[in-house]
């Protein structure tokens, strides 16, 4: 919260289908007019996490902007509520088991931030030296880790890593985790798919977010994530708080 002055916002997207699979699952949201950021990652297979996470997406862009934060929240409460039933409906009907995806929002509204998800997509806030990460991934090896059953280092590795507890579509009743962020000008935020952040450590994100504009560090994270193999697809939105040029959203690269 920047107190007497408004928000300002620089942001900048991208979702890459990385350099191992063969169909890009994720998608992203970027639209700092709007006050709304969102990564979703798709499970399910070809033709159902990819239209999961869209049907996500294009579900919360259509969403009108609110008066204040909660509002805003509870808008996208309901309407990840909505698309649950949707996906599961759909699931049904293709005779699958699961049509879903792993959903990280950001909103803005009257000077106030809040994110919203459910699965392991990420919100980090990078506040000059240190980058924290604001959600708490809903995972097996996540409850391992808080039962002390393994280290986060342990978990990096672990071969379950990939089993989400949560997920929009993934269960009849939707459990989503909304939390106030707190920023000052100056702050950059991250939201991410796992398939930046299982490759790409803390302190190299932080590294870039120190140094990089908005629209070059989402091409310089990508970059760093296809070095390393990317096994996954990658997709990330960097939004400065309180930028100088103002309210600047840079175009969604395209996916690749």
């Amino acid at each position: 919260m920047l107190g007497d002055h408004p928000l300002r916002f620089e942001s900048s997207a991208v979702t890459h289908v990385g350099m191992v699979r063969k169909v890009n699952e994720d998608a992203v949201l970027d639209q700092s007019g709007r006050g709304m950021w969102a990564v979703a990652d798709g499970m399910g297979g070809h033709a159902a996490g990819d239209f999961a996470s869209r049907t996500i997406v294009q579900t919360l862009s259509r969403l009108p902007p609110a008066p204040t934060i909660s509002v805003y929240v509870r808008s996208v409460q309901t309407s990840l509520q909505h698309i649950n039933e949707l996906l599961r409906q759909e699931a049904a009907r293709r005779e699958r088991e699961t049509i879903g995806a792993t959903v990280a929002v950001l909103v803005a509204a009257a000077d106030e931030l809040a994110c919203l998800w459910a699965g392991d997509s990420r919100l980090y806030r990078f506040r000059r030296p240190r980058l924290e990460q604001l959600t708490r991934d809903h995972s097996y090896v996540q409850e391992l880790v808080d039962a002390g059953a393994l280290s986060p280092e342990e978990a990096q590795r672990h071969p379950m890593g990939n089993v989400v507890t949560r997920a929009v579509g993934a269960h009849e009743t939707l459990e989503v985790d909304a939390h106030p962020v707190i920023t000052r000008p100056g702050d950059v935020l991250l939201l991410c798919t796992d398939g930046l952040s299982k490759v790409v450590s803390d302190d190299e994100i932080a590294q870039v977010l120190a140094t990089r504009r908005p629209a070059e560090a989402t091409r310089e994270l990508v970059n760093l994530a296809l070095l390393r193999g990317a096994p996954d697809n990658v997709s990330l939105v960097v939004v400065r708080v309180d930028a100088d040029t103002g309210t600047v959203t840079q175009p969604v690269t395209p996916v690749v």
